[in-house]
């Protein structure tokens, strides 16, 4: 998956220019133009890294004349003590660069690591681990690509990508069958269709107009067990809600072949990472 570098660079050319209105009231009068440093990115935890080619774009739009060397590239596993990046070059670039690709390196390794431990969970089964459209507005894509530097796959993108009738488009159309046939009449051949049932019935009569794809939404193991039987692979199964990595692997031994996850990208915890600044000589 190769991002567009525009996308990137608008990211970080907003984050810079939020952290920095003017100027760096500390670093521009503390630290002489021509003054150079070097630097190193440190795992402080276990995990997968992600983001490192954003960060390293991060000091090129900061100022430049950096050197930044990538030791371990996206989707490596890392140790507490690794040394993931070093840095040499412009002190002001440095220091100005720091916290902005700092927190886009932390948060796209959160949430690849957490991805992998998912990913790591349901191996052997039939489920494969996705996200969801629950992202931060701005990152989605950088968070979408983070989850498959992870181990996992990509629900749709946005509203245009497939049609995904939830319990409020049922509810407010009056029923699934009558929603799902109106859509039918209205979208082209290679719009799929995905719908939300919260119960056996309500899957039953989701298989009944053909759907592609079938979400069990807060169901428990023994529903999702009996909703596989009952669908007997006419569509794709896709559980969803209150799904954990204590009971991830539960919900994927039930048969199911997606399983989405919202807390991948919406509270996924920043993984541990610093950058030093090696002291000058005395």
């Amino acid at each position: 998956m190769k991002l567009l570098q525009c996308y990137i660079d608008n990211i970080i050319t907003t984050a810079l220019m939020e952290d920095i209105n003017y100027i760096d009231v500390a670093a521009d009068n503390l630290i002489p133009e021509d003054h150079i440093s070097s630097a190193y990115y440190v795992a402080k935890d276990t995990g997968v890294v992600c983001g490192i080619e954003a960060a390293k774009r991060v000091f090129e739009l900061a100022g430049g004349g950096v050197d930044f060397k990538i030791l371990l590239k996206d989707g490596t596993k890392v140790n507490k003590g690794d040394i993931i990046a070093e840095l040499a070059g412009s002190t002001l670039t440095i220091l100005k660069g720091e916290r902005t690709a700092l927190n886009l390196l932390q948060h796209m390794s959160g949430i690849t690591s957490a991805t992998n431990r998912c990913a790591e969970l349901v191996s052997g089964t039939n489920a494969f681990v996705t996200d969801t459209r629950k992202t931060l507005p701005g990152l989605r894509a950088l968070q979408k690509y983070a989850v498959t530097v992870g181990g996992g796959k990509n629900h749709r993108f946005n509203l245009s990508d497939a049609a995904m009738l939830k319990d409020n488009h049922i509810d407010a159309y009056g029923g699934i069958t009558a929603a799902v046939s109106a859509l039918r009449e209205k979208v082209g051949h290679t719009v799929k269709i995905e719908v939300e049932v919260r119960t056996l019935d309500e899957l039953k009569e989701a298989l009944e107009t053909g759907v592609e794809i079938i979400m069990l939404d807060n169901m428990n193991c023994e529903e999702m067990k009996q909703a596989v039987d009952i669908c007997g692979g006419k569509a794709l199964l896709e559980a969803s809600g209150n799904i954990t990595e204590d009971n991830i692997r539960a919900v994927a031994e039930t048969g199911v072949d997606i399983i989405s996850l919202g807390a991948l990208t919406h509270s996924v915890k920043c993984f541990d990472i610093s950058m030093k600044i090696r002291k000058q000589p005395s």
